[in-house]
């Protein structure tokens, strides 16, 4: 391994370390009414997790927007527009380049300018119905990731418990939150970069 090649790999070691060091883990307990989603904050905070590492959605506290869960409805929305900006332009000269090219005359009153450009309008047609379809569809079903889920939790009026830093805080809050018997306890961790 030449010098050059040495001093690539350092560098690219020490930038992925810099990035975890910067990427939070979290810890997220779902409980079934308030008293017992301010029994676990107490909890943690006896526990020496610091407050400004917590948060508690629910009712009265944070909303699912506010702390940041993606709701996938609005992602599906975005990721729909965003493919039509390229799939209808697409489409149209698509539509009509095969009108152009195969002469089919789809439309044969309206005749030879006008054909070629009804069919580009055609292909347009099928270029946004293919951004609502895969775009909207696609991002709705896979978009959401566990936020979906969650949102759903508060939506029945169940609380969520949140605790985000590094592995040795949410190792910490999952010890302390374990004895409390929580609906659900789920951690995620950026050790997975």
């Amino acid at each position: 391994m030449s010098r050059d090649n040495y001093h690539d790999w350092v560098m690219i070691i020490k930038w992925r370390s810099t990035i975890k060091t910067f990427c939070m883990d979290y810890l997220v307990a779902v409980v079934s009414d308030r008293i017992k989603a301010e029994e676990a904050y107490t909890a943690l905070e006896k526990g020496g997790i610091p407050t400004s590492q917590m948060s508690i959605l629910g009712k009265g506290y944070k909303t699912a927007d506010e702390f940041g869960l993606i709701d996938p409805g609005q992602q599906a929305k975005k990721r729909a527009m965003l493919m039509a900006i390229w799939l209808v332009p697409f489409g149209f000269i698509g539509g009509y380049s095969f009108d152009l090219i195969t002469g089919v005359n789809s439309f044969d009153w309206a005749g030879e300018p006008w054909n070629h450009i009804l069919g580009g309008f055609a292909g347009a047609i099928g270029g946004a119905m293919g951004s609502v379809f895969v775009g909207g569809g696609v991002g709705l079903s896979v978009g959401s990731g566990d936020a979906l889920p969650y949102r759903n939790r508060l939506d029945a009026g169940k609380y969520i418990v949140v605790v985000q830093g590094a592995t040795s805080l949410k190792n910490k809050a999952t010890s302390i939150l374990n004895p409390l018997n929580p609906e659900n306890i789920q951690g995620y961790s950026s050790e997975n970069y």
